[in-house]
Parts: C-alpha cells; sequence; structure tokens
C-alpha cells in the first residue's frame, strides 16, 4: 500500500466552548514572512512578456489583465481585488475549469502558468469562495452585493436548488435590485431578455406577485433578503464532489464552514463537524476522514470515500483544508519549517486570512466605505427616494478612498470587455454625491444614514436579529421593519411565503441587525432610545406587553403538539386512533382560542401604542377588558384541561408499548423544534393558567381603585382563579408524572420508575468516597429510595445506576470532622453506609434536610417501598461494595452504549440532569415548581464581556435556561444558556457599561450582559432569573398532606 499523500490535522479550536487555548494551522511561508512580503520578495523579470488574462466578474463583465508570464497567483488575485476596491476580499477566489471541466481554485503560492493550462484562451472567473453562516457576518455593503451576485449566478446554473416558491421569491427581490418599483410591463420585458432561474416562464406570475410587495425596498435591503432567503436553504454555498462510499454508493462530498458533508442526491445524510474531525488526508483516489475516538468508538474511527482521480481528491482535500481555517482558526497560520532532505506528503496549507482577522481588521481600521456601481441596477424613484433631483453621477473608483492595508501592488492595465452573456445595459445607480451624505458608498435612493449596515457581533455567532417578521398565520405583528417572511410548512406541503411591507420609511433597514463596530452599535441604540420615547410609559403598558411576549412563545410551544408532533406521528403512521383522538381533540381547541386570543392582543397592544388612526386612544389604553372576556371564554375548555391527566398516562404507556411510536417519540425528541422534553409541552395549557394569575394579581397590584381598568382586572383575576384552584392539584400530580418520565427514558437500570404513589423530591451532583477517593456522582432522591449514577466512559449522555438505597430504616448524620473532606456527611442505610460530600455548605444542607424528611415521610407511609424497589430497579448483580461494581459497570456502560445507537443520541447536554452534573449543583421539585411560575419572553440587547456591539434577540427564559431566537416567529432556538449556577447582578464599574437597564449574568470566568427596552422590563428579567436560579432549601413536596395542600391553595 502507498503512503498517505496528502494530510492535515484538524486542530481543536474553541469554536464549541469557552476558555479553550487558541491554537494555529501551519503555513509554508518561511518565519517572519507574510503574504505581502512573500510575494515583493519574488525576483521581478520586467523584461518578461506580459500576458493577457481575461476574468469574468459576478456582474458578467470581463474584465483583461496584463500580468508577467511568471505571475504568481496571489499577484493576479491582488490586482483583482485593487480594481474592485474590494476590501473584504478573502471571502473570494478566481476559479477555472481544468481539462475535465471540473472548477478549481487559483492557488495564490503557485505562478499562473503552472495551474491554468492555456492562460490566453482560458476565462477565468471571480467567485465567492468561503459562504459565513449568516450574511450579518459581511461588514460591507458592497460584499453584500457581490454575494447577491453570486446566489444569482448559482440559481442560474442549477447549483443552488429550491423549489419554486423560492426562486421566485429570489428572483422577485434580484428584480426590486436591479430595475427598482414593480412596473408590471417593465418587468415582463426584463425577464424575457434576463434568464436567473431555468425555465422562469413557469414561474412569473409568481415573481410578479412578490415584486408587487417590495415597493420601497431599497437595492441594498433587497441584496440582504436574498442571502437571508439563501443561507436557509440547504444547497447554500455548497459545491458537489462526487465520490463513492466503501460499498460503491454514488454520493457527493461538499464541505462548508461546519465541516464535510455527505450527500445522496440533493439530500444531505450525513455531516463531520470540524469539532468531530481529527485529520483529513488522501492516497491516491481515497479521501480519508480520521474522528475521534468518542464519536464513534474507537474501532471505526477512520470513514474512506473514493473520488474520480487522484487530482479531484486532492482538490478537495485542498479545499477542507482551506474552509477549516478560514472558519475556525484565529489567527493565520504559523510557517511550517521545510525539510531538510526530503519531504512526504503535500505540504499545501491556506495561506489568507482567517475569517476573524479579517473581521477584526474591517472593525479596527475603521475605515470609510468606498463607492461601487452596480452595473445592471436601473431603479426607480421609489417612495424612500429623499431627493429625487439629485442627478445620478458616475462616482470612479478613487485609490486614495482606499484604506491602509488593503491588497494592493503594480498596478496593471484593465480593458472592460463586455461578455455575450450580459444583459442589455440599463443605468446603473451610483453613488450620492450630495454633500449632505458624508458616507460615499450611499445608493442614490436616499437611504436614511442609520439605515446603513452595521457588521456582524462576533465571528462564529450566527444569532442575530432577523430583517423584520411582518405576519404570520394573518396575525399582525408590532415590527414595522422592511422584509419578507418565508415560512415552512411542517407537514410536508410546498413551502408558502407571506410577504407584508409597512408604510415606506416607518421602520429602520434590515442591514441594521448584526452589530459589531462602535458605530453600529451606536445606531441600534439611537435607533432603541426613539422607539422609547415614542412608546407609552405607564407600568401596565409594559405588563400587557408581558403578555404579548409570553402568549406568543405559549402558543409556539402549542405549535410543537399540534402542528410538529402530528406531523410526525401522521407520517410514519405510529399512534392508534383512539390516542390520536384523544390527544389533539383535547389540545386542538385550545390552541385555536389561544391563536384568536394573541390577536386580540396583539391588536389592542398596537391601539395602545398608537400605530393605527385610532382618534380615542385613551380607550385602548387598557388589557382588562380583553383579558375579562377570554379568561370568560377560557372556562369552558376546563374539562379540556382536566383530561390532559389522562392523556400524558396514555401517551406514556403507549410509549413503552409500540415500539414504532417510541422510535418516533424519541426521534423527534431530537429535533431542533422540540427544545424541551417532549411531555412538558402538555403540561403548559394548565401552567399558562398560573401565568395569567400572576399577570393579572400585578395589574390589580398596580392600579389604583378608580382605575377605568381594575374592575375589568379584578374580575378575570376571579374567573382564572376559580380555573386554577380546581386544575393545582392536578398540576402538582402531572408534573411529578413528568418529572419520572423524564428520568425513565434518561437512566439505565430502572424499569418502572412511575410506580404508584412515587414522588420525585431532589437530583443533583455529589461526590461519594472510594477506593480511588472522592468520585462524581448523580443522584436522585425519591419519596421512598435513593439512586446514585454515573456517566458512561463512552461519552455518551446517559447515566447508569450504580445503586439504590431504600429510605426505609436510613439515617443520615454530617461526618465532616471524621473523613477531613469539606461538606461530607454520611448515610446509613440497610443495605450499606456510603460517604458522600456536596459542592457548598448550602448544598450540604439541602440535601440533608430533604433527605431527613423523606425518611419521616417514609417511616408514616402505609405503602411498602421494598416492593416498590424490587418491581423498578434491575438487579443486575448482588454486589457488596460499590468499589468492586465500579470496574465491572464501567464495561457495562461500554457494552450498552455500544449496542444501542439510539439511547445514545436520545439526550440533550442542556437538561437540568447535565447542568447539575457539569455545574456541580443540585434542583428540587420545589425549585421546578418556582421556575414554572418565573418564565419570560421578549426581546432583550445582549452583549459579551469582549465585545463592543449589543445584539438584539428574542429571548425565552423557561425550565432554567435561556433560549435565544433571530425573532419571535423562529420555530426553534439557535441557542441555549442554562443559568444554574450562574449570578444576575447589576454590572459594576468596571464592567465598562454605561448604558441603562443592564444586567449581568455570571458564571466563573463566563459573563454576559443583558439590555431590557424599560425598568419595568429590566425589573421583570431580574427577578425571574433571581427566583428560578436561586432555590430553596426546603421541599414543600415533603409536607404531610393536609398541610400540602394548604401550602398550594
Amino acid at each position: 500500500m502507498g503512503e498517505i499523500e496528502g494530510t492535515y490535522r484538524v486542530l481543536q479550536t474553541p469554536g464549541s466552548r469557552l476558555g479553550v487555548q487558541k491554537t494555529m494551522g501551519v503555513s509554508t511561508l518561511e518565519p517572519g514572512q507574510n503574504l505581502s512580503t512573500a510575494m515583493a520578495s519574488l525576483p521581478a523579470k520586467t523584461q518578461e512578456r506580459d500576458l493577457p488574462i481575461k476574468i469574468k466578474m459576478l456582474d458578467n463583465t470581463v474584465e483583461v489583465l496584463d500580468i508577467e508570464s511568471k505571475c504568481y497567483g496571489q499577484a493576479l488575485l491582488t490586482e483583482v481585488y485593487k480594481h474592485l476596491n474590494l476590501i473584504e476580499s478573502d471571502y473570494f477566489g478566481i476559479e477555472f475549469q481544468n481539462i475535465q471541466s471540473h472548477w478549481i481554485w487559483l492557488e495564490p503560492m503557485k505562478p499562473v502558468i503552472k495551474q491554468v493550462r492555456r492562460p490566453k484562451t482560458t476565462m477565468l472567473r471571480l467567485a465567492v469562495k468561503f459562504f459565513p453562516p449568516d450574511p450579518g457576518q459581511l461588514q460591507e455593503e458592497y460584499t453584500r452585493y457581490l454575494f447577491a451576485l453570486q446566489i444569482k449566478r448559482d440559481l442560474a446554473e442549477e447549483r443552488l436548488t429550491c423549489s419554486d416558491n423560492t426562486a421566485a421569491l429570489l428572483v422577485s427581490h434580484l428584480l426590486q435590485s436591479e430595475i427598482g418599483d414593480f412596473d408590471e410591463s417593465e418587468d415582463r420585458e426584463h425577464l424575457k431578455t434576463n434568464h436567473y432561474f431555468p425555465n422562469q416562464e413557469r414561474i412569473e406570475g409568481k415573481i410578479l406577485e412578490f415584486h408587487r410587495k417590495h415597493v420601497g425596498q431599497t437595492p441594498a435591503e433587497s441584496d440582504f433578503q436574498v442571502l437571508e432567503i439563501a443561507r436557509k436553504l440547504e444547497m447554500y454555498g455548497i459545491r458537489f464532489h462526487l465520490a463513492s462510499d466503501r460499498e460503491g454508493t454514488k454520493i457527493n462530498l461538499a464541505v462548508s464552514h461546519m465541516g464535510v458533508l455527505v450527500f445522496q442526491g440533493n439530500t444531505k445524510i450525513n455531516t463531520f463537524n470540524w469539532s468531530k474531525v481529527r485529520k483529513l488526508s488522501f492516497k491516491r483516489k481515497r479521501f480519508l476522514v480520521k474522528l475521534h475516538p468518542e464519536v464513534c468508538g474507537p474501532y471505526q474511527d477512520t470513514l474512506e470515500f473514493l473520488l474520480g482521480s487522484r487530482d479531484e481528491c486532492k482538490n478537495f482535500w485542498k479545499i477542507c483544508v482551506e474552509y477549516h481555517t478560514f472558519f475556525r482558526l484565529f489567527d493565520q497560520p504559523k510557517p511550517k519549517a521545510k525539510a531538510m532532505l526530503f519531504t512526504r506528503g503535500s505540504s499545501f496549507r491556506y495561506s489568507g486570512r482567517t475569517q476573524k482577522q479579517l473581521v477584526d481588521y474591517i472593525k479596527d481600521s475603521g475605515m470609510k466605505k468606498t463607492p461601487y456601481e452596480r452595473r445592471h441596477s436601473k431603479v426607480r424613484a421609489s417612495t424612500r427616494a429623499s431627493n429625487t433631483e439629485v442627478p445620478k453621477q458616475s462616482v470612479p473608483f478613487i485609490e486614495g478612498l482606499r484604506s491602509p492595508g488593503s491588497p494592493a501592488s503594480a498596478a496593471a492595465p484593465f480593458h472592460s470587455v463586455h461578455s455575450s452573456a450580459t444583459p442589455t445595459p440599463v443605468l446603473p445607480i451610483f453613488a450620492e454625491t450630495s454633500p449632505s451624505s458624508s458616507d460615499p458608498r450611499e445608493p442614490h435612493t436616499g437611504i436614511p444614514e442609520k439605515n446603513t449596515a452595521a457588521p456582524a457581533e462576533e465571528v462564529g455567532r450566527k444569532l442575530m436579529q432577523q430583517p423584520g417578521s411582518p405576519m404570520l398565520q394573518g396575525l399582525p405583528v408590532d415590527h414595522s421593519q422592511l422584509s419578507s417572511l418565508v415560512l415552512k410548512n411542517p407537514l410536508g406541503l410546498n413551502p408558502t411565503f407571506q410577504v407584508n411591507l409597512n408604510a415606506a420609511g416607518q421602520g429602520s433597514s434590515p442591514l441594521l441587525s448584526p452589530v459589531l463596530s462602535d458605530a453600529g452599535g451606536a445606531r441600534v441604540e439611537e435607533d432603541d432610545e426613539m422607539k422609547r420615547k415614542r412608546c407609552p410609559a405607564d407600568k401596565a403598558y409594559f405588563i400587557a406587553k408581558e403578555i404579548l411576549a409570553t402568549e406568543r412563545t405559549y402558543l409556539k410551544d402549542l405549535e410543537v403538539i399540534t402542528v410538529w408532533f402530528r406531523s410526525a406521528v401522521i407520517k410514519e403512521n405510529a399512534m392508534p386512533e383512539g390516542l390520536m383522538t384523544l390527544l389533539f381533540s383535547n389540545i386542538d381547541p385550545i390552541y385555536e382560542f389561544h391563536r384568536g386570543f394573541l390577536k386580540e392582543i396583539e391588536q389592542r397592544l398596537s391601539l395602545w401604542e398608537g400605530r393605527t388612526n385610532a382618534y380615542m386612544k385613551g380607550d385602548y389604553q387598557r388589557i382588562g377588558d380583553v383579558m375579562l372576556r377570554n379568561m370568560r371564554t377560557l372556562k369552558e375548555f376546563t374539562s379540556y384541561l382536566q383530561k390532559h391527566d389522562e392523556v400524558l398516562t396514555e401517551l406514556e404507556k403507549a410509549t413503552k408499548r409500540l415500539k414504532k411510536l417510541e422510535m418516533v417519540y424519541k426521534e423527534f425528541e431530537l429535533q431542533k423544534v422540540c427544545y424541551l422534553p417532549l411531555n412538558t409541552f402538555l403540561l403548559k395549557p394548565i401552567q399558562r393558567l398560573m401565568h395569567y394569575k400572576l399577570i393579572l394579581g400585578r395589574l390589580c397590584k398596580h392600579y389604583t381603585a378608580e382605575h377605568r381598568d381594575f374592575a375589568d382586572c379584578r374580575n378575570a383575576l376571579k374567573e382564572v382563579t376559580e380555573m386554577t384552584s380546581q386544575l393545582q392539584h392536578s398540576l402538582i400530580r402531572l408534573e411529578n408524572f413528568q418529572k419520572l418520565t423524564e428520568l425513565q427514558h434518561d437512566l439505565i437500570g430502572i424499569d418502572n420508575l412511575t410506580a404508584p404513589g412515587r414522588e420525585f423530591i431532589r437530583e443533583g451532583c455529589l461526590y461519594k468516597l472510594t477506593k480511588k477517593g472522592l468520585q462524581q456522582r448523580m443522584f436522585f432522591l425519591f419519596s421512598d429510595m435513593l439512586l446514585y449514577t454515573s456517566k458512561g466512559v463512552t461519552g455518551t449522555n446517559q447515566f447508569k445506576i450504580h445503586g439504590h438505597l431504600p429510605l426505609h430504616g436510613m439515617l443520615v448524620e454530617e461526618s465532616e470532622n471524621e473523613w477531613a473532606a469539606p461538606h461530607c456527611f454520611t448515610i446509613y442505610s440497610a443495605q450499606k453506609t456510603i460517604v458522600v460530600a456536596a459542592s457548598t455548605r448550602l448544598e450540604m444542607g439541602k440535601w440533608m434536610e430533604d433527605l431527613n424528611m423523606a425518611i419521616e415521610m417514609a417511616k408514616k407511609s402505609t405503602e411498602k417501598s421494598d416492593m416498590l424497589l424490587e418491581n423498578s430497579v434491575c438487579n443486575r448483580s448482588n454486589r457488596s461494595s460499590d468499589e468492586v461494581s465500579l470496574e465491572q459497570e464501567s464495561e457495562d456502560d461500554t457494552h450498552s452504549s455500544r449496542s444501542s445507537l439510539d439511547r445514545q443520541s436520545h439526550h440533550r447536554a442542556n437538561t437540568t440532569m447535565h447542568v447539575c452534573w457539569y455545574r456541580n449543583t443540585s434542583v428540587s421539585m420545589t425549585d421546578h415548581s418556582v421556575a414554572v411560575e418565573n418564565q419570560l419572553s421578549g426581546y432583550l440587547l445582549r452583549k459579551f464581556k469582549n465585545s463592543n456591539g449589543w445584539q438584539k434577540l428574542w429571548v425565552v427564559f423557561t425550565n432554567f435556561c435561556l433560549f435565544f431566537y433571530k425573532t419571535h416567529q423562529d420555530d426553534y432556538p439557535l441557542a441555549s444558556l442554562p443559568l444554574l449556577g450562574y449570578a444576575v447582578s447589576a454590572p459594576v464599574e468596571a464592567d465598562g457599561i454605561q448604558k441603562d437597564y443592564v444586567f449581568k449574568l455570571q458564571f466563573k470566568s463566563h459573563v454576559y450582559f443583558f439590555r431590557a427596552e424599560s425598568k419595568y422590563t429590566f425589573e421583570r428579567w431580574m427577578e425571574v432569573i433571581k427566583r428560578a436560579t436561586s432555590s430553596p432549601a426546603r421541599s414543600s413536596l415533603l409536607l404531610p398532606k393536609d398541610e400540602k395542600e394548604s401550602h398550594t391553595d
């Protein structure tokens, strides 16, 4: 067998977690050299004949560049970037076709004539090389314009495959960018002469329909919308490389910012994230991906793919190396020392700037934006034009406008030649020459200066505010931003698009969303200040706004069951008809009611804020009448809510009985839309009544008795209190059953955790004393037993039971002095004695108090705990000591985790159990109940410790965790932050936060700042986070039944 010809070790980067050391790649540059000095040091041969190179630009114009015959690729790239005045040049490259008609990237460190076979006759073309996951990371408007042209090219070449609706929406935005506002005759004429999409005649009607709704949208906004839509497509930035797997199955390989992708046809079937890849290499035609052992076990850690030829294989390997370096490394790779005698394998490495370096360069240089020309744009005067009398004049590319440090080299003559593929020339849109414009790249259509693009907050941070969300299922939304929205139909039907535009000039530009620079941050803040001044300042208004925000989240939670889960079970025909009827006949009417309720709240808030033409504004500055009317209607649904106990029980029984349903259930819980355990969503309707009660209580407390809204709020509170009193005991029982079923799924070694009479009390991390010292264990305290577990050694997210101790006859004593271990106590039981230590004295106090109370309750209980234990815990062996069992159980862990892949993957790392494990803390059932009462949703501005700008996000706080969305209309969160262990406080002077209504979240070195819109909102976020994350030591579930009832009532 031959040797490996090329290898690249994928270094671990801080892409997945904070606090990891920075690592560098490897470069072929000499020590102390950078790319520009390396190029300058090359011998200049002025005697050589010039070589004409034809390059097709992204706007389909062809430029002819005369270069030296032995010119290196970097010199050609630099001249092209210089000619275009392109600042964010590292995203782009030059490609050409080889003999096999495969597109190859021009390498900077090789002479052009050694790469291009016939350079005089070959047409090279400029193209986007690196596609970032978020267009907000592109900080220049000109860069976004070029990216939009790349999307246009991919659409025409059928690289960007999508549905007809998506294609029509993309083309409509391209039309808006090129010819301006809708004019049917001109649109049809333009579509006849310009082909954006194969067989576009069949979707021409949809294109015109969408274009009609973009009135007033500027070219820059249109470009942003094109990128926003395109980035959500699976084929965004994908370039296929034909291959086959070991079985000979034809597949397509591709690479993206996240890793190596595998497609079958146009369907993605696997993703190897960079964090999972240990090394990439190729051997002749074989492309090898070596994974970390914990990903797929130590026995099959290398995947092999066969490409068409050695050159194709090497080409794909090079692209992977470049993508990994560009997106994952912080700094330019360090030079690689050259071998003295001979080398082994390819020495190719990426030699440009990484994305992090590029963003930092743009941010730190503070350069002015340079002018550019939209060659095929003839935007007609729009309703947003600030001055239609200003003449449109061409602004030449001024050398002095380029910032210091931008790519430059010796000037070379360019000759502009329009290719045959160029559409009929039209009037371009040029930079505005009005002296009032401080930005030379501002287009003539007169976007207000505050609407210019603000760059992304931080490389690798995908979250950004979505540019406006106009309509969802016919409900008006309080956003005034100009945009369009693509809605996915979860039932697998063709996607539908709903586009709605507000009055021209009202909202801010969608280009505002991602903020990185100080200037961009100021623009966001100024815009927020203006909105804040326009909004009512009454506390009742912000309470009503809280009702609206939490209602939106609640409706999305109901859709997890009514829309997404229904779709999953119908698709697989996995649920019996009787259970289908029981489940959906009880939750569908509630969902439909709340859809109408949400619409009413939105309309009332719109009137309250004065965003309509209401003359009698004062009559609408209240919410009590809406709440009273709907609380009375909601009483009719009490019978449905009372059946939720039966629904939850029958669903759990069915998943145990039917393997197909169990599989669908588990697979659905892995979907992004199911961000909490599935049965948690079934409790939401009853929990929502508790929220109404608390919110209405705050309204009544705020109002005086003479206020016109007080009587309605008080009556609404009475109605909802009546309902909650009927459902309170049912909710306590359901929450306990839900927690037991959740643990049943997550623990290995127990069969019937949901036995009648068993109550969950506390879960958390303790350190158990063994022969090897203190070892971390996860403990679970129930009303009849104590379980202790540990995580599997193979990196799975499951916990395996090591031992169980019945509470009957148990004794707990503090033993800190005896064992010389801090926060240590001893648990004596009939079977064995164990010594455990808590992370803090407070944690030890919580455990000891709950254990003692549980032991007392077990003594009074008439139920036979031993029978429950015997029936529930799997009796694997009669081990006398835990020290002996540790090694054997570790082997069992390895075996069980390898033999059951579905159980390996069926867990999230942000569940309460796993957060307790990693944060060395514990949570009681009382904490869960308090967390249910303290849920909140709304828009916040987020800032990282070392960043400059604020980023607007939709934030949902539930289950001890913050979930981050772009907008409230998103179906699933893009990130989460578990808050157990975090401290919430106001910023101190050393933090350098000079803004109002900012709170700080900190866990060790991890610091986040969040900014609210008002004093009330700020206080509410502080209140709910403090209450939910600072748990009391005593669990109310351990009270006697009569005391418990009076306590909960």
